[in-house]
Parts: structure tokens; C-alpha cells; sequence
């Protein structure tokens, strides 16, 4: 599984896995996974989906850059050029709102202060 190689690959990692309060993810099962793999869950509050705007705001600034007016052949090909995204994002896409810098900027510099 793919959170199996992501945790391999990073071995001092914190995940933290943020959800809905859908029914899938509120099972004991699914917590008991989630605790084996040393993740940490998040979970909007009942009635508050404000707690997801952060994601759903990511999710949908990737759509609206690379999805919309796009056709992909294979999950493969959508899965690949949201991992691509993703690294663009984080390392070379500049926002404002954080003082025109990238977020791995702004992870470093908060690292090192």
C-alpha cells in the first residue's frame, strides 16, 4: 500500500491523516489502522466543515490549474499528475498570502527559527 512506502520512505515523519466524519473513517477498524501505522487523526467537528477549508481550498486550486478542461486516460496518469501537483505546490508555486514563497520556504524558515 502506498502509505505503507510513505511511512518506509519517512521513518521521523509525523502523518496525520484529516478526514470527514464519514462513517468509514469513525470505525474502530479504521482507528485501529491508523494507530498501527503510528498516524494521527484529524477530524472535523460535527457541523463544523470549516475545519477542512484548508484542504478543500488546496483541492480546489489543484482542479482549477490541472484538472478542469483536462481528460486523463487512466487513474495512473490522474494519480500522477496530482503527485506531480503536489510537488509543485509545495516547492515552486509562490503565494502571497505567504509573503510571495513557496510553503517549503516558509516550512524551512519556521524550521531554522
Amino acid at each position: 500500500m502506498k502509505e505503507r512506502q510513505a511511512l518506509a520512505a519517512n521513518p521521523d515523519a509525523h502523518p496525520l491523516f484529516h478526514s470527514d466524519r464519514g462513517f468509514q473513517y469513525t470505525t474502530r477498524v479504521f482507528q485501529d489502522k491508523l494507530a498501527t501505522a503510528g498516524m494521527t487523526q484529524s477530524m472535523s467537528w460535527v457541523g463544523k466543515c470549516i475545519d477542512n477549508g484548508p484542504m478543500e481550498g488546496f483541492w480546489g486550486i489543484l482542479k482549477r490549474e490541472r484538472y478542469y478542461g483536462r481528460k486523463f486516460t487512466s487513474r495512473e496518469l490522474l494519480c500522477r499528475m496530482i503527485r506531480e501537483y503536489i510537488a509543485y505546490y509545495n516547492f515552486s508555486r509562490l503565494q502571497r498570502r505567504l509573503g510571495v514563497h513557496t510553503p517549503m520556504e516558509v516550512f524551512t524558515q519556521y524550521r531554522a527559527a
